[in-house]
C-alpha cells in the first residue's frame, strides 16, 4: 500500500549509501532532466557519488556508465527529453541481460539504482532487484499519468499543455471551414490527457479507454450541435480508445455526411520545454528518491499524493488501476452543451 511520510530537513543516511546510479528508460517525458538534476544535486549535497547510465537498461547491460556531478546537470532543468538518453531493451527482458547489468553495477560499487520511467521501466527495475538484490527506487516519468500511487507523473502537465495548444489552433481552422475535427491525443491505455484536454479545450465530446461507450452516440451529439447552431465541433479521442480517432471520424462522416478531419498529434506531446509544474514535481521526486535510498527503502516508487511524498511498492504501480478523475469526466459532459 502507498505509504506517506515527512522528510526531515537534515536527512540521515542509515543505509550508508556512498554511490548510486540513475537512468531514464522507456518513452521520454518533459521534466526527466529536472529529475536527473535533482538526483545528482541531492546526492552530492549528502556526499554521495552518482553514476549516470546512458540509454536506459539497454545501456546498463552494455556497461555504458560514467560518474556525473553537479556541473554535468547545469542548465538542464528547462530542457525536454533526457540528457542520459533512453531506449527500449529486449535484452533486458532476459535473465542474462539483467545479470549483465547487475554485474556492471557491482563493478562500479553502486549501492542503489534510481529508475525514471513508466510501468515498463518499473518492471525491469523490479526484476533486477528480485533477482540480484540491487535496491531500486522508481520515479514516475511518463506523460500518460497512468501509474498508481502518485497524483501526477512527470511530463503529464507539459503533454496536456502541448496538446491543448494544438487543439486551440485546430479549433480556429475548424471554425473557419465549418468542419468537425477529431483529434487523437496520446496516453497509451489511459484517458487522463484526453479528458483534461477536452475540458480545457471546450470539446463537444471525449472518448477514453476507461469508458468504451459506443461510437455511434457521437453522431447524435454532432447532429445536436448543428441543430444548436454550432458550425464546427472538436472531438477528443485517447489513443487507447478502440478504433482511435479514425474510427470515430468514420462514424461521424457516415452518420451525418458532414466534412470531418482527423488530426493525430502523436509524439510532439513528448517533447518541448517542461512547464513549471513538471519541473517542480521532478525536482521534489528526484530529491525524495535519493532520500528513500538513504533510508534503506527499496522496490518502491516515490510519488506525490495530496501534497506529500508517497512510497508505493513497484508492483502495485502496475497491478492497481489508476482511474481518471470521474468528477472531471462529468464536468466535460455538463459543459459540452
Amino acid at each position: 500500500m502507498t505509504e506517506l511520510h515527512e522528510i526531515p530537513t537534515n536527512h540521515p543516511n542509515p543505509a550508508g549509501v556512498r554511490r548510486l546510479a540513475v537512468l531514464t528508460s522507456g518513452g521520454d517525458a518533459p521534466g526527466m532532466n529536472a529529475a536527473i538534476r535533482a538526483v545528482v544535486r541531492t546526492a552530492t549535497h549528502h556526499g554521495i557519488e552518482v553514476v549516470g547510465v546512458r540509454r536506459g537498461f539497454s545501456g546498463l547491460h552494455r556497461g555504458e556508465l560514467r560518474l556525473i556531478g553537479p556541473r554535468d546537470v547545469a542548465n538542464t532543468i528547462q530542457r525536454g527529453g533526457t540528457i542520459l538518453l533512453t531506449a527500449r531493451s529486449r535484452t533486458w527482458r532476459s535473465p542474462e541481460g539483467r545479470a549483465a547489468g547487475a554485474k556492471h553495477l557491482r563493478d562500479w560499487n553502486v549501492d542503489g539504482l534510481i529508475v525514471i520511467g513508466g510501468d515498463g521501466s518499473f518492471h525491469g527495475a523490479y526484476y533486477l532487484q528480485e533477482e540480484h538484490g540491487v535496491p531500486v527506487i522508481g520515479i514516475p516519468g511518463t506523460i500518460d499519468n497512468d501509474l498508481y500511487g502518485t497524483d501526477h507523473t512527470i511530463g503529464y502537465f507539459t503533454a496536456v499543455e502541448t496538446a491543448l495548444d494544438a487543439v486551440d489552433k485546430l479549433r480556429d481552422t475548424g471554425a473557419s471551414h465549418e468542419r468537425i475535427f477529431v483529434i487523437e491525443v496520446m496516453g497509451r491505455h489511459a484517458g487522463h490527457i484526453a479528458l483534461e484536454v477536452a475540458v480545457a479545450g471546450g470539446a463537444e465530446e471525449v472518448f477514453i479507454p476507461e469508458d468504451e461507450k459506443p461510437v455511434d452516440g457521437v453522431v447524435e451529439i454532432v447532429k445536436g450541435s448543428v441543430a444548436k447552431g454550432k458550425a464546427s465541433s472538436i472531438i477528443i479521442v485517447a489513443e487507447g480508445y478502440p478504433g482511435g480517432a479514425q474510427g470515430v471520424a468514420d462514424a461521424i462522416q457516415a452518420g451525418t455526411g458532414l466534412e470531418t478531419r482527423v488530426s493525430i498529434l502523436g509524439h510532439i506531446q513528448r517533447g518541448g520545454t517542461p512547464v513549471s509544474s513538471d519541473r517542480v514535481l521532478a525536482s521534489r521526486l528526484g530529491e525524495a528518491a535519493v532520500h528513500a535510498l538513504m533510508d534503506g527503502k527499496k522496490g518502491v516508487m516515490v510519488g506525490r499524493h495530496g501534497g506529500g511524498v508517497s512510497h508505493t511498492p513497484l508492483h502495485e504501480t502496475w497491478e492497481k488501476r489508476k482511474d481518471v478523475n470521474r468528477d472531471l469526466y462529468r464536468c466535460a459532459k455538463t459543459l459540452s452543451i
